[in-house]
């Protein structure tokens, strides 16, 4: 591989690199609320088997993809295909993960600006700050748009350095320290009134709602959604692993990765619901449906905080420390997506590549903040429930149909000799071509 594109140093900083992609707002922010939104354990105990039934062979496509092609993913897509029909095919697909993971950025860095503001309003607290502690807390058009664009400058400026110094470095850094921050809340969490309750509704699943078509459309969104497939950004990291290494293992571990953290932050986020409701905060509506459901982690879990007393405060900023690790962990590989493209398209420099695309990503962050009500659960809705699942079985499709299985066994062997005689042959070949685009039309079928 050439060196201008960076590759990354160890296998311990592709897997947290990966896993910090995976492990973001949609582990800590989106799967408590899709679990506390779709049946509590029922949606647990689905979204469990699609990660690693569905999930788990989707991403070894993208890896195994990224790795031959060594390029960003139109270029890696279009290597695989051998007529004009299927390099068109491989455009719309690799240009389509690329337009996902930049609307994803877009409502991503408005979370993540809330994030922000969260982490910053027990310190003005603590200085005596009220005017400073009433505006953080307060939605308005100027504290998102500050605090969106201060996200967005964090991960161009991470971005900006490459793989190595940028992507791999602090990623090496920030993901030790959110489990760390991670454990130690659920600890706190779990001694409190109400505790069991919650974790009554997370681990105990009410089985008659298992086939709900809306549950199993959100958690097949959200096991795509927790391993950003379908946006291109795996391809991308795919592109950036030695040959030497063991995509298999190493595609094993990220997934084994993502959906412990996700069932972690359950464990964190569920309980703490209950934990609040036990102490007056209003969860859910009349008829059992939960409030908020968007910024539900905003409007509770402050309220928990302050019903500690001063120790909430200090509660409160390493939660959302926490989930401010989280989003930029994930925003830094939806950013190298389309930077990537950029920069291998256009011949821009990284730098260039970044600040442009990083420009035209704020500004459809500013356009969702002042449409907000019409806007923000639409593009949601559409890249995390629709177009991540569906671009990832178009991925599925180029391996398993369009890819020869003689050129799809020699780079899997690379890094992984034994290959042609592991279960893993045996099965997932035929499982992409087959199963997994079966499944995902099956379940997009039922919900209609």
């Amino acid at each position: 591989m050439s060196s201008v594109r960076g590759e990354f140093s160890s296998r311990f900083g592709f897997i947290m690199a990966a896993a910090g992609s995976a492990v973001g707002l949609g582990n800590i922010w989106g799967f408590p609320t899709q679990t506390a939104s779709n049946g509590g354990a029922a949606f647990v105990l689905v979204y469990l088997v699609l990660a690693f039934c569905l999930a788990y062979p989707a991403l070894m496509a993208e890896l195994v993809i990224g790795r031959h092609g060594q390029a960003n993913a139109v270029s890696s897509l279009q290597k695989l295909s051998k007529n004009a029909f299927n390099k068109r095919f491989a455009f719309a697909v690799g240009f389509g993960g690329i337009i996902c993971a930049g609307l994803i950025l877009s409502f991503y860095a408005i979370v993540a600006g809330w994030m922000f503001t969260a982490t910053l309003e027990p310190i003005t607290k603590l200085a005596n700050m009220p005017n400073a502690t009433v505006w953080l807390s307060n939605q308005s058009l100027a504290r998102d748009l500050i605090f969106t664009s201060i996200f967005v400058i964090l991960t161009i400026s991470i971005i900006s350095k490459g793989v190595e110094n940028g992507i791999e470095k602090w990623s090496k850094r920030l993901m030790p320290a959110l489990l760390g921050i991670l454990f130690l809340l659920i600890a706190y969490v779990l001694i409190q009134d109400g505790a069991s309750e919650g974790l009554k509704a997370y681990l105990v699943p009410d089985f008659s709602s298992i086939l709900d078509p809306e549950l199993l459309v959100s958690a097949l969104g959200q096991a795509f959604f927790s391993l950003s497939l379908g946006t291109s950004v795996m391809i991308i990291y795919g592109s950036y692993i030695s040959r030497q290494e063991n995509l298999v293992s190493l595609g094993a571990y990220v997934t084994l990765i993502d959906v412990f953290i996700a069932f972690v932050a359950g464990l964190l986020i569920i309980p703490a619901m209950y934990v609040a409701q036990a102490q007056g905060v209003e969860i859910f509506s009349a008829n059992g449906q939960l409030l908020s459901e968007d910024t539900l982690v905003f409007q509770v879990l402050p309220a928990l905080f302050d019903s500690m007393g001063d120790v909430g405060l200090f509660v409160g900023f390493a939660f959302f420390a926490l989930m401010s690790i989280a989003a930029l962990t994930s925003s830094i590989s939806m950013l190298e997506a389309p930077v990537s493209y950029a920069v291998e398209r256009f011949a821009l420099s990284r730098l260039q590549a970044t600040w442009v695309i990083g420009g035209l990503i704020s500004l459809v962050s500013f356009t969702i903040i002042f449409n907000f009500s019409d806007l923000f659960g639409f593009v949601v809705s559409l890249t995390t429930q629709f177009g991540q699942p569906l671009i990832g079985m178009l991925c599925c499709v180029f391996v398993g149909w369009i890819w020869q299985r003689n050129n799809l066994l020699t780079e899997i062997k690379n890094g992984y000799p034994e290959a042609d005689n592991s279960f893993f042959w045996k099965v997932w070949p035929w499982y992409i071509k087959f199963v997994c685009p079966v499944a995902i039309a099956l379940v997009f079928i039922h919900s209609q």
